[in-house]
C-alpha cells in the first residue's frame, strides 16, 4: 500500500492543475479526460445493472447505432435477490464485469441497492429488497463478481433514494437510527466486506444536504467511519454547487449536458482555485482516489499488461443468466396442484396476455440495453413443447402503439423539475372512445375463443417499462390496459387458468381468490422465457422467494400512511425502521404474500432446532427433510424476535438465511452463527450498535410468516 501511495504521489506531482481538473469531471458523457503524456487513460463508465448499455456518442445522447454493442441481458436486481442465492449473485456479477471489460469500460454503474420503501418507486426493479440484511448478503458477492474481471463495480445510489418524483430536489428526512439500521447497511457491507472500488451519490437531498456533495455522507460516514478510499462519482446531473462539490468526498462530477467545461468541477472550480478561494489540495485528494482506482483496475502501473481482457456474449454467460433466471421465478400459489404442467399430455395451449410476447430489454431508462437475444415467455413455452402441441397466442387486451423516438433527450429531461415522462393520459373524442371499446371487445373475444378450444390456458400479464422506469413513480399498483377485467372474465370461464405476472414491482390482484395458480417473474433477462417455461412444465423446480412483501394496495404501505412518498419538496420517513415486513408482520396486516414467500414442487419439513451460545456468538442448527418425491431447493430463513421489545419495535427481523439443495427423501443439517450485531440496536446517543439484553426468540421458517420452529435464548 505504501508503494502504491508513493507511486500515486509521484504521478500527482507531475500533473498540472488543468490536467487534474480534467480528471475530475466528465469530458464526454461517460468518460473523463486522459493525460496522455503521463500514460493516464480516460476513466470510462457505463450503465447499467442489467447489462452493459449500448454505445453512445461522446457528446450527445444518441446511440451510435453500431452492431458490436449487443450484450447479455441479465435479470434485474429484484430477480437476483429473489434467488436468495449468494453464489448466483456472484455469477451475475462476473457476467456483468467481464462484459463491461470486453466493451472497454472501466466502471459499471451497478448494482443498485436502495431499499424498497414503497411499491410505487419507478426504479424498484433495479433494486434488491425491502430488507437490509438480504441486501447485505447479496450485494457483497455481486460486487466481488464484477470486480473479479478488473472492472469496478459502482454501488448506487448513496443514500435513501427511494422515489423518482422530483428526484433531484426532494429532501428525504430520515432519523439517524433508521439510516443506520435500514438504509446504510447494504452500502457499508459493499465497502467493508465487498471491497467496492467506486460508489455513486444519489440525486436527492438527505436531511437538507444534496447526497452527491454531502459532507455528512461522503466525508464523515463513507470516508472517515467506513474508511472508504475508492472513487465517488456523482449521478449524472447531481451536482449543483462548486464549493460544496470541492469540499465534499466527491471525486468525479458527471452530467447529462454536453457543455463539459461548465460543470461545477470544471472551469468554475479552476477559476476559484486560481483566485485563491479554494485550495488545490482538495483537487489532489480527488485525483489520488481516481489514480488509486486506476491502479486497482490495472489501468496504470506495473500490472497494466496483466489486466484481463473480458468477454461478452459467450455461451458461459448465457448459461449463467439462465441459472439466475431459473431460481428467480417465484411460485406464489398452486392450490389445485395444477403445476407442473405435463408436456406429454398438453396438446392445445392458449397463451394470452401482452407480456407473453413482449421484449423488456430495451426500456426502463438507464437500465436499457441492446440484448443479443431475448426469449419471451411465448417462445419459451413453444421451445419446451416442440411440435407435439399447438401453441396459440392472443394479447387479450389492447396495448398502446409504440412510438418512434423523436430525438428527445429523456435523460436530460428527467433531471428537470416536474418531468412527467411519456405516460400521459390523452383526452379521447367520442369516436376514438367507441373505436377503442370495439378493439378492446375484439381482443377479449379472440382470447376467449382461443381459451375455449384449448386444454391449457396460460395468462402472461403484468407491467412493462412504461411503468417500471427511471425518472417516474407509479401512480398506484393497478395493472394497466384493463388486465384485471380480462383476468376476472378468463378465470370465470376457465378456472384452471395459469396466471403468470412479469413485472418489476408488486401489483394489485383483485382476481387472486379466483386464481388457483399464480407464478411471478421479475424482468429475468435474455433467458427469462426459458426459465419460466421450465418452471411451468416441471423441468425446473421453483425455488424463488419474495424479497419484498406483496401487499394488496399501496394504501397499506407505511411510507404512504405514516410517512410521505412522492412529495416534490420533502419526503419524511416518519415510519422509521418499520419498512416492509417489519411493519406488516408487526401490525398483522393482511397481505397477498409475505416477505420470503415462495412455493416449491417439493415439501420440506423442519425439525430439531438447537441453540448454543458461545461467548458473543449463538450457533443455530436445525434439520430440513425433503418429504416428497421431487428434489428441490429450500431457503431456510432465521428471524430474531426481541421478547421484551419496546412498543414501536419490529416484531422480528431477518438475521440469517441459507439456500440448500435437498434430494427427495433426504435430510440435511443446516447451521447458522449469529453475532452480537444480530442482537443489537443502534443507539443514537452513543452513535453505536448496542445490545439491550434480555430474551430473544429464534425463529426458523420458510418465510416471515411461515415460522416452523421457535426457541428462546438469553443474550
Amino acid at each position: 500500500m505504501q508503494n502504491t501511495e508513493i507511486y500515486i504521489n509521484e504521478l500527482l506531482s507531475q500533473l498540472t492543475l488543468e490536467e487534474k481538473i480534467g480528471m475530475i469531471h466528465g469530458a464526454g458523457l461517460f468518460r473523463t479526460e486522459a493525460v496522455e503524456r503521463l500514460g493516464i487513460p480516460p476513466l470510462t463508465m457505463s450503465d447499467g445493472p442489467m447489462g452493459v448499455r449500448a454505445e453512445f456518442a461522446d457528446n450527445e445522447w444518441r446511440s451510435v447505432g453500431t452492431t458490436d454493442d449487443f450484450v447479455s441481458y441479465l435479470p434485474c436486481n429484484s430477480a437476483i435477490a429473489s434467488t436468495w442465492n449468494r453464489e448466483l449473485a456472484g455469477k451475475a456479477g462476473e457476467v456483468l464485469g467481464e462484459e463491461a471489460r470486453a466493451r472497454s469500460k472501466d466502471v459499471i454503474l451497478a448494482p443498485g441497492i436502495n431499499i424498497k420503501r414503497s411499491p410505487l418507486c419507478g426504479r424498484n426493479f433495479e433494486y434488491m429488497s425491502e430488507d437490509p440484511r438480504l441486501v447485505e448478503e447479496m450485494v457483497v458477492p455481486m460486487v466481488k463478481g464484477i470486480q473479479k474481471g478488473d472492472t469496478a463495480a459502482c454501488v448506487k445510489h448513496f443514500a435513501a433514494n427511494s422515489q423518482e418524483t422530483e428526484r433531484l430536489w426532494v429532501d428525504t428526512i430520515v432519523d439517524e437510527q433508521t439510516l443506520e439500521e435500514i438504509y446504510f447497511p447494504g452500502f457499508q457491507a459493499a465497502v467493508e466486506k465487498g471491497g467496492i472500488f467506486s460508489l455513486m451519490g444519489a440525486y436527492n437531498l438527505l436531511n437538507g444536504e444534496h447526497c452527491c456533495t454531502s459532507k455528512s455522507l461522503l466525508n464523515k460516514k463513507l470516508r472517515e467511519e467506513w474508511k472508504f478510499d475508492g472513487m465517488v462519482v456523482s449521478d449524472w446531473g447531481g451536482v449543483h454547487d462548486t464549493v460544496k462539490a470541492a469540499e465534499s468526498g466527491l471525486d468525479i462530477e458527471m452530467d447529462v449536458t454536453y457543455e463539459f467545461d461548465k460543470h461545477n468541477l470544471a472551469k468554475p472550480l479552476l477559476e476559484k482555485i486560481k483566485a485563491g478561494e479554494l485550495s488545490e489540495d482538495l483537487v489532489d485528494e480527488k485525483v489520488r482516489n481516481i489514480l488509486r482506482l486506476m491502479l486497482r483496475l490495472k489501468m496504470i502501473g506495473e500490472q497494466k499488461e496483466e489486466r484481463k481482457r473480458g468477454s461478452y456474449n459467450t455461451k458461459e454467460h448465457q448459461q449463467a443468466v439462465l441459472e439466475v433466471a431459473r431460481e428467480s421465478v417465484i411460485l406464489l400459489k398452486n392450490e389445485k396442484q395444477i403445476l407442473p404442467l405435463n408436456a406429454d399430455k398438453v396438446k392445445k395451449v392458449a397463451v394470452i396476455g401482452g407480456n407473453a410476447a413482449a421484449i423488456h430489454s430495451n426500456g426502463g431508462g438507464s437500465a436499457e440495453i441492446k440484448a443479443l437475444y431475448e426469449i419471451s415467455p411465448l417462445m419459451g413455452i413453444k421451445k419446451i413443447l416442440g411440435g407435439n402441441a399447438k401453441v396459440s397466442y392472443a394479447p387479450g387486451y389492447v396495448l398502446p402503439e409504440k412510438k418512434q423516438g423523436d430525438g428527445t433527450n429523456w435523460q436530460a429531461e428527467s433531471t428537470q423539475h416536474d418531468w412527467s415522462g411519456e405516460r400521459k393520459e390523452k383526452t379521447l373524442s367520442a369516436e376514438e372512445i367507441r373505436k377503442a371499446e370495439e378493439k378492446k371487445a375484439a381482443c377479449l373475444k379472440e382470447a376467449f375463443e382461443l381459451a375455449k378450444e384449448s386444454d391449457t390456458v396460460i395468462f402472461v400479464g403484468g407491467l412493462n417499462h412504461m411503468y417500471d422506469v427511471e425518472g417516474q413513480d407509479r401512480a398506484d399498483m393497478k395493472l394497466p390496459y384493463g388486465q384485471d377485467e380480462v383476468l376476472a372474465a378468463l378465470l370465470k370461464e376457465v378456472p384452471n387458468t395459469v396466471v403468470v405476472m412479469f413485472a418489476g414491482s408488486p401489483v394489485e390482484m383483485p382476481w387472486l381468490s379466483e386464481a388457483a395458480t399464480v407464478v411471478w417473474s421479475y424482468y429475468a433477462g435474455m433467458e427469462g422465457g426459458t426459465a419460466l417455461a421450465e418452471v411451468l412444465f416441471g423441468t425446473v423446480n421453483p425455488s424463488g422467494k419474495l424479497a419484498e412483501t406483496f401487499i394488496k394496495t399501496a394504501g397499506q404501505c407505511p411510507a404512504h400512511t405514516i410517512g410521505t412518498f412522492g412529495k416534490k419538496d420533502k419526503a419524511e420517513y416518519k415510519e422509521g425502521r418499520m419498512v416492509g415486513y417489519r411493519y406488516y408482520d408487526t401490525e398483522e396486516t393482511e397481505v397477498h404474500f409475505c416477505f420470503g414467500h415462495g412455493l416449491s414442487y417439493s415439501h420440506f419439513v423442519y425439525k430439531d432446532l438447537q441453540l448454543q451460545k458461545e461467548g458473543e456468538e449463538v450457533e443455530i442448527s436445525l434439520t430440513v427433510k425433503n418429504d416428497s418425491t421431487v428434489d428441490g431447493k429450500e431457503t431456510v430463513q432465521i428471524y430474531v424476535a426481541e421478547k421484551d421489545a419496546k412498543e414501536g419495535e419490529p416484531s422480528h427481523q431477518l438475521k440469517a438465511f441459507e439456500k440448500i439443495f435437498v434430494k427427495a427423501g433426504e435430510e440435511k443439517l443446516v447451521t447458522f452463527v449469529l453475532t452480537k450485531r444480530d442482537f443489537s440496536h443502534y443507539d443514537v446517543e452513543k452513535h453505536a450498535f448496542v445490545v439491550c439484553g434480555g430474551t430473544y426468540e429464534i425463529q426458523a421458517g420458510t418465510s416471515s410468516r411461515d415460522i416452523f420452529l421457535r426457541e428462546n435464548i438469553r443474550y
